[in-house]
């Protein structure tokens, strides 16, 4: 599934170590918006997700945290339940970032890994 959405940084996300900051709160009702409805397969899960970002300098881990907690509270499952995933950043021209995601049944992708 594909939303158009300027992936959240981590560093965005949080004001001090507990507080979620203004622009995630927005950014978590502005997701919610955008999501549809789908039947999630049984857990554990693989989540796959490719962050289409403008900054070249963004790291691809800062926007996974913020994204997978808006996941979790549309769709009602609990992220430990995440066993697996597969994450990307894409450069893209500034106003078209994007987030693309998937909520798979647990893959075995162990022969991936040296």
């Amino acid at each position: 599934m594909k939303i158009d959405i300027k992936p959240l940084s981590v560093n965005v996300a949080w004001q001090g170590r507990r507080f979620r900051s203004k622009a995630y709160k927005a950014y978590q009702q502005e997701v919610a918006l955008k999501l549809r409805k789908m039947t999630l397969p049984e857990p554990p899960y693989t989540l796959l997700l490719e962050f289409g970002v403008s900054n070249k300098a963004a790291d691809y881990d800062n926007p996974i945290k913020p994204f997978q907690d808006c996941l979790q509270a549309f769709y009602g499952f609990n992220d430990s339940q995440i066993y697996e995933g597969v994450q990307r950043k894409v450069i893209v021209p500034k106003g078209e970032e994007y987030v693309k995601f998937s909520i798979l049944p647990l893959l075995d992708l162990s022969h991936l890994y040296v």
